[in-house]
Order: structure tokens, then sequence, then C-alpha cells
């Protein structure tokens, strides 16, 4: 079949007026603040793990379970994002989701105080359910709010402000939260008992004030949500499959396999940035505060690259570029993997560029044309986000196991793109009746 973007038949609730795609502009700008939002959420995870492995002394397994937590709350929460969104709508699932995102910004406060990891967890997997609602209602609502024929270029649109955020948040990140400070086993153990908690104290302390200004920012959006007007939308199907069911979307062959690529997809992601500043500094031989400005460069060229993928999908169907890009994407793995020096780090830079247009590519695709199915497929394809939270903790493990090394791990995501390249050849494709 020609591979199309979305095109399920929409009807624009707006209470009365013109429906022009004027209309859209705002709703679909502050829609773009959350892709922004959520996007910073994620990448300070890569500047976390790195750093609470420091500061609270743990292995690599152990630092996973800051991926572990937010995406396990993807899994737990999409099913319920998805009830509140069918019931609520987009604009109070989005409001509710700002709110659940702000608290648990706020929680580390007392997580850094204490110096408690556990609460780290909690705040970050509170954190990851109200990325599960804005995710649960964004994607879909970018998707549709406007000519279905261009939902695909619509939604890169929109993540490519996901993308700037992965640039940006490692900055941020290498500025307020990294002290580029490390000790060795050998010294923590040198030290006394009061100059150790001293030193992880000050470690944790670090993540107080980008945290607090986050919250803030969150509760602001949520009042300027909460005031402005934003369109509802109901959708139709055009294969007469539709029911608006959770489990009665799964009759669609396509979107069972994009809630299978997304999984890998995520995994993979959250497994190259999660440990890319480890594999800078073991790798590359680079510091910590030097690993981190070369995972702002990742996070520049994931932006290029989700900008620069939203204008090819002009010329060459999506699924044809998610194809490209995954084998491109195997490939720079096997670099990583058996690469030496610099070279690992620049091949893990590439992979962000062709990285980007995976996850709202694969978004796109597996909601064309389901009609009423669109919010609860929406829920299947954010619960398929665990993939975060399991495949790191694989990674992790894998590392640990080969004692400390860090490229082996990468075999994790080369696996993942080879999923993400079946979806891309034939997974895709529409079963028409």
């Amino acid at each position: 079949m020609t591979n199309e973007p979305i095109t399920t038949q929409q009807e624009i609730v707006t209470g009365g007026g013109s429906s022009s795609g004027k209309k859209y502009l705002l709703p679909f700008i502050l829609v773009i603040s959350l892709f922004f939002l959520w996007g910073m959420a994620h990448n300070l995870d890569s500047i976390l793990i790195p750093h609470l492995k420091k500061a609270c002394n743990l292995n690599n397994k152990q630092s996973t379970l800051i991926d572990t937590s937010v995406f396990l709350a993807y899994f737990l929460m999409a099913i319920p994002a998805g009830m509140i969104l069918k019931k609520w709508g987009y604009k109070a699932t989005m409001i509710s989701g700002l709110l659940a995102f702000a608290f648990g910004a706020f929680l580390f406060v007392p997580a850094a105080n204490n110096l408690s990891y556990i609460t780290f967890l909690i705040a970050l997997f509170i954190i990851g359910c109200g990325l599960t609602m804005l995710e649960t209602s964004a994607n879909p609502y970018a998707a549709v709010l406007g000519d279905p024929a261009k939902a695909t270029s619509r939604l890169n649109l929109a993540a490519s402000f996901n993308g700037l955020a992965a640039m940006v948040a490692p900055m941020i990140g290498g500025l307020f939260i990294l002290s580029g400070k490390s000790h060795t086993k050998e010294e923590l153990a040198a030290m006394t008992e009061v100059s150790r908690n001293n030193y992880f104290l000050e470690e944790a302390a670090s993540v107080k004030t980008p945290y607090i200004t986050l919250g803030i920012v969150l509760l602001v959006i949520a009042a300027i949500f909460y005031f402005i007007h934003l369109p509802e939308i109901k959708t139709k199907s055009i294969d007469g499959e539709a029911k608006g069911s959770f489990f009665g979307s799964l009759r669609h062959k396509h979107l069972k396999w994009a809630v299978v690529a997304q999984f890998f997809y995520v995994g993979a992601q959250v497994c190259v940035t999660s440990f890319f500043i480890r594999m800078a500094q073991q790798g590359g031989g680079f510091d910590e505060k030097t690993a981190a400005s070369y995972l702002a460069i990742y996070g520049l060229l994931f932006t290029v690259g989700r900008f620069a993928g939203t204008a090819i999908l002009q010329f060459v169907s999506s699924n044809k570029l998610l194809a490209i890009y995954a084998v491109i994407s195997i490939l720079l793995c096997l670099v990583a993997i058996l690469g030496k020096g610099s070279y690992v780090v620049y091949a893990l830079g590439a992979i962000g560029f062709f990285m980007s247009i995976m996850f709202p590519t694969i978004f796109a695709l597996g909601i064309e044309g389901i009609g009423d199915d669109t919010k609860p497929g929406s829920s299947w394809l954010i619960m398929s986000i665990v993939g975060g939270a399991i495949l790191p903790f694989g990674m992790g493990s894998l590392i640990d196991m080969y004692g400390d090394n860090i490229q082996i791990g990468y075999s994790i995501p080369l696996v993942c793109f080879v999923v993400i390249l079946y979806f891309g050849l034939r997974g895709y494709k529409i079963a028409r009746k």
C-alpha cells in the first residue's frame, strides 16, 4: 500500500465559530510546550543517572532504577490515563499531567535533604505518571489537530521541541547539577564518615534548584492551559473496525506492531542516553563535565534531526525514512560496540540524529486510520514506553556482568533498531478490509 499520514476523519468541536487553521495555532503552540517539558524531564534523567550513582554510591544496575521508576509509571498509568482522556478530554488530562509532574519535581527537595534514593525514585515515578497523562493526550492531539494529510509532519514538528529539550537539559544539568568531582572507591573508603556523608549530601543538593524551578514553570503552564480554550476533537474510523475500546483497538494489526516497535524504540533511546556520559568517560576518556557537553551535542543533533526529518517527510514516505534511519542506527551501534576512543562517542552522537524521528513516526503510523480507537490506541503506544524501564535495566546488568564494560551494553539498542527496521518495512501496513 502507499503510506500516507493519518487518514482518520475528524470532527473539530470548538463550541462554535470558525475552524480554520489559524484557530488551531495557539492550541498547537501550547501542545508544543508540553513536548519540550517532558523532553526536559527525560533528558535530565540522563544527567541524574551518573549523578545519583555518585551521590548515592550505586552500581550500574541500581542507577538504572531511575529509568525504571519513570517508565514503569508509563506502563501502570497508561490505562488510567486513557480512561481519563476518554472521560475528561484532552484539556483536563493535560492539566492533570502537569500538576502531577510538578508535584514529583518538588519532591526532589526532601529526597536531596535526606539523601534518600528511595524518595528520588518515588518522585520520579510520580513524574512518570504526569508524563504519561501528558503524552497520552498531547501526541494524538497534535496528530489530529488539523489536516489529516499533514498529521505525521505536524507530530514530527511538535516532537522537534522535545528534541530541543534533549540539547537544553544536558546543558542545564552540566551547569547546575554535575559538580565535576569524582572519587574512586578507594578514595571514598579513605575518607572519614563525616567527610564522606558531607560529600554525598553536597552532590545530592545540587538537584534542588533545577527541579524547584521546573516545578514552578509547570504550575504556570497548567494555569495557562486552564484559562485557554482548546478545541476538543472527535474521530471516525475509515475501516469499519474502530469501536473506541481499549482491547478492541488491538484488532488493528499495524497498531499492535507499532506498540512492539515503540517498546524497543524507547528502550533503545533510553539505553543510549542513560549510559552516554559513562561511555564518554570510559570510551572517550572525557571528564564528567566534558562528557555532559557531548551529551548536549547529542541533543543538538537529535533536535536538528527532528527538524530535518519534518522537512524530508514532505518528499519521502514516513515508513521508508524510518527504515533507512534504523539501518544507519544499527551500523552506528556496531561502531559504538567495536570502536575505540572518541569515535565511539561520535557514533553515539550521530545515533541521536537518526533516532530523532522514530517516536513520532511510529506513533503516527500506529494510529493511522483507527478512528474512534485513536484514544485507546494512544494509551497502548504510551504503555509500550515501559521499554524504557526494562531494557536499560538489562543493559546495566549486562555491563556489570562484563566487568563494567559500557561498550558491550550497546548491543541492546542494536537489537532494538532491528525490530524498528522490520516495522518500517512491513509492520506499519494497514490490513485493509
